[in-house]
């Protein structure tokens, strides 16, 4: 048997013989084992320290028959830590009550004088287990805390325009119903913080919001990402693994460019939202799922339905209600508070202090058609933070908007340098897909890796 890589056990058991032999069988494959031969100090133990798994024995030496000792004490144990994982240790006439002991609260039992083989099994298995409930109450955390950030309304999105009061309205509407959203707009105009708006208004606020970037997933993993599979379905199932409907399970499901997915890939998508339940690669089973459904995209879908390009039936199924987010070239009014949004986060960030803006500069952040819609006002405004040396940021803090002009042609480069002929493409490239890293990579002929580490060399 491979060596399982166990936590910090614990054995209560007042055979001393069995405790050591249990120590020195468990000490190569566990962090740490602790073992007690007199359960009193269980309040102790388990309030001062986190173990991984509790070994329990189910009858003591003052009641050897009947059980009553290891209730109480699984009883103390769990008011003590709800999520302990206790395997209690019985003998064979005991098996009843080892279930009974189930109901109770118990992970497992095992079987005494047992074989170290099965000992090993069972202690795996309930630290993967105990492993699962930690990630599960770290991902509980992090969503209570996201949501006690949200106490204005709509504190990320920025905008007074009258289009974004729309959206608002739309939003409060949508929000409290579980019913599906489609969300339109180029890239760069804040699709995911409109959707975790409305998941952080809705009945699900205190469950999960998961993501997903559709147009990152390759075919062949489409299935494994969003159904997960079960340990080796395939070569590099290597354990068992919950796709991101499951882990969405009860709360809000995000799959943004969803527009990117081919045919036979949203006939399977359509499948899984039709029946609400989805089948492990390498199962039979299925598993219901229950998720608040929000979908984004920057292509034209209603026209690739007419192209036969996207399925009508999937449309129907996840446009119930439809939000178009206007792009920032139609946004002028909400330009001056995002730019200075931007500004107070990226002068904290760089520990810079700036008064505001000339009123040249606003002008032409105001007159400039952003192509890049947020994302590219975002990406310019920390970049001119970090140049800039006055008081206020200038339009000539701004040269790299000023000089290039909405529909950019190549010139022909200042040098023939290698290095600075690629760092000047990258850089084009990356303004001209308003930041999208997948979109960039894409249209560059390199893989997301590839252009990350292109990044980091030239400084980008």
């Amino acid at each position: 048997m491979e060596n399982p890589q166990l936590g910090k056990i614990l054995i209560i058991d007042d055979n001393e013989d069995l405790l050591f032999a249990a120590k020195m069988l468990l000490k190569k494959y566990a962090k740490e084992v602790t073992i007690e031969k007199d359960p009193r100090r269980i309040p102790f133990l388990v309030n001062n320290n986190s173990y991984d798994v509790i070994l329990l024995d189910m009858n003591f030496t003052e009641d050897t028959t009947s059980g009553k000792e290891g209730f109480h004490w699984l009883k103390q144990i769990k008011e003590i830590d709800p999520k302990a994982v206790v395997i209690l240790i019985t003998a064979f006439g005991d098996v009843e009550m080892a279930v009974k002991a189930l109901k109770e609260g118990a992970t497992d039992f095992i079987l005494k004088p047992w074989q170290n083989e099965k000992l090993l099994a069972t202690l795996t298995a309930a630290s993967r287990l105990k492993e699962s409930y930690d990630e599960v109450d770290k991902l509980s955390k992090k969503q209570k805390q996201l949501q006690s950030d949200a106490k204005k309304p709509y504190t990320d999105i920025i905008g007074y325009s009258a289009s974004m009061k729309n959206i608002f309205s739309i939003i409060d509407k949508v929000a409290q119903t579980d019913a599906n959203v489609l969300i339109l707009g180029e890239n760069g105009t804040g699709k995911e913080l409109i959707a975790r708006a409305i998941h952080d208004r809705s009945l699900r606020k205190d469950e999960i919001f998961v993501g997903v970037d559709m147009g990152a997933i390759t075919e062949t993993l489409f299935e494994s990402e969003l159904f997960g599979h079960k340990r080796g379905a395939f070569t590099d199932a290597k354990e068992d693994r919950a796709g991101r409907f499951e882990i969405a399970d009860k709360g809000t499901l995000f799959l943004d460019e969803i527009g990117n997915l081919s045919m036979p890939l949203q006939s399977k998508l359509l499948t899984v939202l039709q029946k609400r339940e989805v089948t492990r690669i390498g199962t039979n089973k299925p598993i219901p799922v229950d998720i608040r459904l929000i979908c984004a995209t920057n292509m034209p879908v209603h026209d690739m339905v007419l192209d036969n390009t996207f399925r009508q039936d999937l449309l129907y199924r996840i446009n119930t209600v439809e939000i178009f987010l206007p792009p920032l070239r139609e946004r002028q009014d909400d330009i001056p508070l995002l730019a200075e949004h931007f500004l107070k986060i990226y002068s904290q960030k760089y520990r810079k202090t700036f008064k505001g803006f000339t009123p040249s500069a606003m002008q032409l952040l105001q007159r400039y058609n952003w192509p890049g819609n947020i994302r590219e006002l975002q990406h310019a405004i920390e970049r001119a933070i970090i140049m800039a040396d006055g008081e206020d940021l200038d339009s000539r803090d701004f040269f790299f908007l000023s000089a290039k002009p909405t529909n950019e042609k190549i010139a022909t480069p200042a040098t023939f340098n290698l290095d600075e002929v690629e760092k000047t493409t990258i850089q084009r490239v990356i303004d001209k897909n308003g930041g999208n890293i997948s979109k960039a990579a894409k249209e560059l002929g390199l893989t997301r890796a590839s252009l990350y580490r292109r990044l980091e060399k030239y400084g980008l």
